[in-house]
């Protein structure tokens, strides 16, 4: 069975179809592009799984279990936008966590804000948009979750803090969880991948491991995405 089970979901908003029958499998112990332009339907996706929508039709599954409060404790999810309280401390946040998630690690989030550089007893309106996402990501890779779901995680940064990100990520999940990236950014990504999923006006269009794109299109996910997505 797969971590992550999708079947012929649809999620619709009146007219709109944010996704279109969508089935897709995402096993255990893999790093996964969910990748596709703006308004394709990578935000819908995630939020169902998260809990936060309910399809309009098909099932989503994580570990065996409809999204609910079983699937909750053990997905770790980092939204697109701040959700941060900008009079919060960082060390405010850790405490906040640990307190609401029993799988949250607080040692090894002081560890990973010290190799960032930051502050804990900062509050969020005296930190940098990018550091503001920095601490984010070090909040959601502090559980020990089965699934992360992270939405544009390198969007907001400068390109030099992008391989730190990447780094981050790699280094801190379990090797039986996997993590889902959601971006546009395929050149800075690509190398962390053992999965893509190429996503367009609410339906998979592609999805297969990394090293099988690049083998039968002899070309670079990038450059295939590229193509694939050309305006």
């Amino acid at each position: 069975m797969a971590l992550i089970e999708y079947r012929n979901v649809t999620k619709q908003y009146k007219e709109i179809k944010a996704l279109d029958n969508v089935s897709l499998d995402i096993p255990g112990g893999r790093i996964v592009g969910l990748l596709g332009p703006n308004g394709s339907g990578k935000t819908t996706l995630i939020k169902l799984t998260v809990g936060l929508l309910t399809p309009t039709s098909g099932t989503v599954t994580v570990d065996g279990n409809k999204p609910g409060p079983e699937t909750k404790a053990i997905v770790a999810y980092l939204p697109e936008r701040s959700y941060m309280s900008e009079w919060m401390t960082v060390n405010s946040f850790i405490s906040y966590f640990a307190d609401f998630y029993s799988d949250f690690d607080k040692v090894k989030a002081a560890e990973m804000l010290a190799r960032l550089g930051i502050d804990p007893r900062r509050t969020l309106k005296t930190l940098s948009k990018g550091t503001k996402e920095k601490v984010q990501l070090v909040l959601v890779m502090s559980r020990a979750a089965k699934a992360y779901f992270l939405d544009e995680p390198i969007a907001g940064v400068d390109p030099a803090a992008r391989d730190f990100i990447l780094n981050t990520i790699i280094r801190n999940y379990s090797e039986s969880a996997s993590v889902i990236i959601s971006t546009h950014l395929i050149y800075d990504i690509e190398n962390v991948l053992d999965d893509a999923v190429f996503i367009r006006d609410g339906r998979i269009v592609l999805a297969d491991s990394a090293d099988n794109i690049r083998e039968q299109y002899g070309k670079s996910i990038d450059m295939l995405f590229r193509e694939v997505f050309r305006c």
